[in-house]
């Protein structure tokens, strides 16, 4: 059974003819005639009485409103995926993390909403993996996240490398760890730590990086929100390994101090910088969507340049201090 042979049973029902339903579905008489009698030949009744008119049978009036309800629900499903294409949908779902949304995204969600103002946006702050997930699911159309390949990697997924960031550590300012212009991991590793909850690709890089020093992280508290990681700290035992970009606020802070890991660990020798990568994911069928693409395009546009612009001030401010 087929769709046409269906729609050319709605055809001839509705128009009493199979001339006009020809007509109608735009092709010849003969070949409405073939698929009915293939219709029938599935079904094994038949569905008219052919004599001076066309008038449905007992069969064909049983089949009727189950093939109208087919072939409205195919128009409909037609008619959902033209709009989808045209860039017509009621929502964009976007899923960030914290330190996205809250010093990157603005300025894109604004443009956006001027852009396409019949589109209700939506963002969700999520740890890196979690947004992943949701995104995999079909509960979002983009992430913004850390990178994490065991997440990303895949044909159908698109991914654009917004930028690399180091991290850095945040403590009190009375702290100890305060005195270093860069933290030499070895006085690092003393110190208990409050960190992101499972969930959080953030949490998960420290992890990754203890680990390759043979050392303990000591994660005493987790939690998940910059307000609570500043909170936390500035009550002077517990220290924090944040992104740059997650430590605007602090660095202007005056009961904490925000210091740069040091490039290399003088007491092994071995590479002690930490950085992260931030990606842009969606899959390669969503980016088709308009207003998807149109996002992507925006955030590539301003997210970008706003990240170099503040590196750029960091190195200064760093270069300043150092004379």
């Amino acid at each position: 059974m087929r769709l046409e042979q269906l729609q050319a049973f709605l055809a001839i029902a509705e128009t009493g003819s199979f001339q006009q339903a020809a007509r109608k579905c735009g092709v010849t008489q003969s070949t409405i005639s073939r698929q009915i009698q293939a219709l029938e030949a599935d079904l094994g009744l038949s569905l008219f009485h052919r004599t001076t008119g066309v008038t449905l049978t007992l069969g064909g009036e049983r089949v009727l409103p189950r093939v109208r309800k087919i072939c409205q629900e195919w128009r409909t499903i037609k008619e959902e995926l033209a709009d989808l294409v045209a860039g017509k949908q009621p929502e964009l779902c976007i899923a960030a993390i914290h330190s996205i949304c809250s010093n990157c995204l603005p300025p894109v969600l604004q443009q956006f909403c001027h852009d396409y103002p019949e589109i209700q946006l939506r963002v969700t702050s999520l740890g890196s993996d979690r947004a992943l997930k949701v995104l995999k699911d079909g509960l979002v159309d983009l992430a913004i996240v850390m990178n994490n390949r065991l997440l990303t990697t895949g044909s159908e997924m698109a991914v654009e490398v917004l930028y690399d960031e180091p991290i850095e550590v945040l403590t009190a300012a009375d702290h100890p760890l305060a005195q270093f212009d860069k933290v030499p991991w070895f006085e690092l590793v003393r110190y208990p730590q409050v960190v992101f909850k499972d969930g959080y690709g953030m949490q998960r890089l420290v992890q990754e990086r203890f680990e390759r020093f043979g050392a303990t992280l000591q994660a005493v508290l987790e939690v998940n929100t910059l307000d609570a990681f500043r909170g936390v700290v500035r009550q002077g035992e517990l220290i924090a390994l944040l992104p740059r970009s997650a430590l605007v606020e602090a660095s202007q802070d005056p009961t904490l101090a925000v210091r740069s890991l040091a490039s290399s660990d003088s007491m092994t020798g071995v590479d002690s910088g930490l950085t992260r990568q931030v990606v842009m994911v969606t899959t390669q069928d969503r980016l088709q969507i308009p207003p998807i693409q149109h996002f992507w395009q925006l955030v590539k546009k301003l997210v970008i340049p706003q990240f170099e612009q503040h590196q750029g001030r960091n190195q200064a401010i760093e270069d300043l201090q150092v004379r």
